[in-house]
């Protein structure tokens, strides 16, 4: 029977399978899980996954398309696990948050979702935004109309009465409407339990609560307990009834402490955890994300006269040194570690100069990088799909020149990026790309 060639070709194109794949050439390769690098590797992608992974340089077939990246090493897209989108921090931000309106926390958003994704990270948790804004991104980025990272969105987190994430602290009273569950703010259990289902209707993807106080907002505490045990229960049990993770900022012991034993699946920041919470931390599987870059962003700024008004300065002093301290004993005590920034906090796009400070605390190289691949993927319980290179994986692949292993600070330099299976960034020094 004599094939129709059209007919053949519409076929092909239906099934998705005409110059079907990608080879890409690695000197060196990170697969996320494994804690080996490999040298001279093949990657296939096929569409939106990883076909296989080969060793030595395999050749493509006509029709596919060839990354030549020999003197690069590879490894699973980044994925920070505590970010900003709809914002970053400077000495107007204070004021800014009585001047922008939505559509302006929206448009800043989309500008550093890309700039997140040109350094390399292919998924983030945003852990806190403004007019849910970020949900509106993470649709945009999805259908494919805006490059930038998948986003799980915590929306609005959720506080107490003046605490840390209390829209209206610092505003005189009457200034602004007082404060509901749906604007994150709660007393009670009752309206803990609807301030998650408000996220759940409104499509979060998981819960972020501030179980202490925090350096930056305009409240004199940054350490003390914000919630009961009982509206901790709460929002965690319901959280739960809805598939949602919960996320615990925390910098003080005891509001730490509780948080820990409610359930939460990961401790934000975690300044002044102890050795008795970090033991419980790890009996119970609960995630350390330290974000190191915040800490130091913070004590930076703390130095510059009028930087922020003197009640934060105050605690910026006293709570950015010693994330570094906490960092490096939780690493000791075995406490899981997934890799996490608050940018937003500091400058989007530099999110990779995390890697360095870990390393200078005391992280191998190799694990410093798991955080941000493996590890990470554990805490969004996406390993199925995301944080190594294997076959099935989702596509979402890194590359830097030269070997990162010997020089951490080669994470900054991103050459290439590739998300779903497209090329999102290549900006090749002696690699290439050809179709054969």
């Amino acid at each position: 029977m004599r094939i129709n060639p059209i007919v053949a070709l519409l076929s092909l194109l239906s099934t998705g399978s005409l110059g079907a794949r990608t080879f890409i050439h690695a000197k060196h390769l990170i697969d996320g899980r494994s804690t080996r690098m490999q040298e001279n590797m093949t990657l296939i992608v096929d569409g939106t996954r990883i076909e296989a992974v080969e060793k030595g340089f395999v050749a493509p077939g006509t029709g596919d398309t060839l990354i030549d990246l020999k003197n690069s090493t590879i490894m699973p897209g980044f994925m920070d696990m505590h970010v900003h989108l709809s914002s970053e921090f400077s000495q107007k931000s204070y004021l800014e948050r009585y001047t922008l309106n939505t559509a302006d926390y929206a448009l800043q958003a989309a500008v550093h979702a890309e700039r997140t994704l040109k350094a390399g990270f292919t998924t983030v948790r945003d852990l806190g935004d403004t007019d849910n804004v970020t949900l509106a991104l993470r649709r945009f980025i999805d259908a494919g109309q805006w490059p930038g990272p998948r986003i799980w969105a915590a929306t609005k987190s959720i506080a107490t009465t003046g605490g840390h994430a209390d829209p209206t602290n610092g505003a005189r009273r009457g200034m602004l409407p007082e404060p509901t569950p749906e604007m994150g703010v709660i007393n009670g259990p009752d309206e803990a339990r609807k301030a998650v289902r408000q996220r759940y209707k409104d499509g979060a993807d998981l819960i972020k609560i501030t179980a202490t106080g925090g350096v930056l907002s305009a409240a004199k505490s940054g350490q003390n307990a914000q919630f009961t045990p009982d509206e901790l229960n709460a929002i965690i049990s319901t959280a739960k009834d809805y598939g949602m993770t919960v996320a615990a900022h925390a910098h003080g012991a005891d509001g730490m402490k509780r948080a820990v034993l409610a359930g939460v699946d990961s401790i934000e920041h975690g300044t002044y955890m102890n050795d008795e919470i970090m033991q419980l931390m790890k009996s119970r599987g609960t995630f350390f994300v330290p974000t190191l870059e915040a800490g130091q962003w913070v004590t930076e700024k703390a130095k510059i006269q009028d930087f922020f008004p003197e009640i934060v300065r105050v605690k910026a002093i006293a709570i950015g040194p010693k994330i570094m301290d906490t960092f490096a004993r939780a690493l000791k005590a075995g406490v899981r570690i997934a890799f996490g920034t608050d940018t937003g906090v500091s400058e989007h796009g530099r999110n990779a100069e995390e890697f360095g400070l870990m390393v200078k605390a005391g992280y191998a190289p190799m694990e410093a990088i798991r955080s941000a691949t493996w590890y990470a993927a554990q805490l969004l319980k996406a390993e199925d799909r995301l944080g190594s290179l294997e076959k099935g994986k989702l596509a979402d692949i890194v590359a830097v020149d030269g070997d990162p292993l010997q020089n951490i600070a080669l994470l900054t330099q991103v050459s290439f990026v590739m998300k779903d299976g497209k090329v999102m960034k290549h900006e090749p020094a002696a690699a290439g790309l050809s179709v054969r």
